[in-house]
């Protein structure tokens, strides 16, 4: 069993240059981050599920 990893944290406002020019910029490194912790919270998910229907 994996441990889960825990929700990703949004960027500071001051992280976050708001030129548009960073590539990538904080926030596409975060909303790929959420989108790993969603596709394993989904997992657990499904195996909790399964674990309860046996």
């Amino acid at each position: 069993m994996t441990i889960p990893i825990e929700k990703p944290i949004p960027p500071a406002d001051d992280d976050c240059c708001g030129g548009g020019a960073c590539n990538p910029c904080v926030w596409d490194h975060y909303y790929a981050e959420v989108q790993k912790w969603r596709i394993e919270q989904a997992k657990i998910k499904e195996q909790q599920t399964q674990c309860s229907v046996t």
